[in-house]
């Protein structure tokens, strides 16, 4: 007798690249042993698992783990062993263990090391990496046009920006030619105790834009653990979110799954990443996606959770220390 098939997580479209990405995508950061040691088996587990149940698009960077993301989420897609055409992989440039360097000739070195690391003949997305600790002109300048010519040899199909100030993105769209860049990655803007970046879809549709969100969870403040020592949130917002996570544990109800079903959603966010290192984090993220889709959010306690939040919303800090 057959087995039934599993629920899959839906495909979206981003922006006008032709690509169609899971609605809830795989951050790979974890891979690099940044919030604690994952062994190999744990890593080809998440990821094979991720990929059974619907998951094709993976994103990872050079910095997360000093390389080693890179490396293990290589070792990772090589052990599938399925057709290239079949997953998505993103990666960065610019931002690296020791330091940034936006430079022409760093970032094009860079993709040969990250597709060296990551065992392909080509990333689909090479996103500029927290471009806020850079400079802007240079990015528009010399960076972006560099990328462009690393378009042109095929070694990656799409360029992106990434960064946590929602103005980069508008001050860099509003000066490069239409079509420069294909795609923007937005971190802790979009969930339920920050949804800012909503006021900006528009204007990147018009661009022709495509759009990702990453830490629907705004870097564990929306967790029932809580957010790590280093979390630079203010502690009127900590505050805040810990009674919403405890007004949710109190009956019942988990805020990281609601947190992750609000920011989904919204169709007009492509795919919403989120960091996994387990399986069970997996099948939680696709439960919670499969679950949007088939019965709705909890409308209610979402209302309640969002009046707990609402004297901090949009309350944004520094991006000082950030995981995009």
């Amino acid at each position: 007798m057959a087995l039934p098939a599993l629920p899959k997580v839906e495909l979206r479209e981003l922006g006008n690249t032709g690509l169609k990405l899971s609605c809830v995508g795989f951050g790979a950061s974890p891979l690099g042993n940044v919030f604690g040691p994952v062994s190999d088996d744990e890593a080809i587990g998440s990821v094979r698992e991720a990929f059974r149940r619907g998951i094709n698009f993976f994103d990872t960077s050079p910095y997360y783990g000093g390389t080693l993301s890179e490396k293990v989420l290589g070792k990772t897609l090589e052990a599938l062993g399925v057709p290239r055409s079949e997953y998505i992989v993103a990666t960065k440039c610019g931002r690296y263990a020791d330091g940034f360097d936006f430079s022409a000739d760093r970032v094009t070195k860079s993709i040969d090391e990250s597709l060296e690391r990551l065992q392909l003949d080509y990333v689909d997305i090479l996103q500029c990496h927290d471009i806020e600790f850079g400079s802007l002109d240079q990015i528009i300048n010399e960076t972006i046009p560099a990328l462009k010519k690393l378009k042109e040899t095929g070694k990656i199909r799409f360029i992106g920006i990434t960064g946590l100030p929602l103005g980069i993105f508008t001050y860099v769209l509003d000066r490069v030619p239409p079509g420069a860049v294909d795609v923007v990655l937005s971190y802790c803007h979009y969930g339920i105790n920050d949804s800012a970046l909503e006021d900006l879809l528009p204007y990147l549709k018009s661009k022709g834009v495509g759009v990702i969100s990453a830490s629907p969870l705004a870097m564990g403040l929306l967790t029932e653990s809580g957010p790590p020592e280093w979390h630079p949130a203010s502690a009127e917002l900590k505050s805040a979110c810990r009674a919403a996570a405890v007004y949710c544990k109190e009956r019942g109800k988990n805020i990281s799954k609601l947190a992750m079903q609000y920011s989904l959603s919204n169709k007009d966010i492509s795919s919403v990443l989120v960091g996994m290192n387990s399986i069970k984090q997996v099948e939680e993220n696709v439960a919670a996606a499969v679950e949007l889709e088939t019965v709705g959010k909890d409308e209610k306690t979402l209302a309640e959770v969002e009046a707990i939040l609402k004297p901090v919303k949009n309350q944004t800090w520094s991006s000082g220390i950030q995981q995009s």
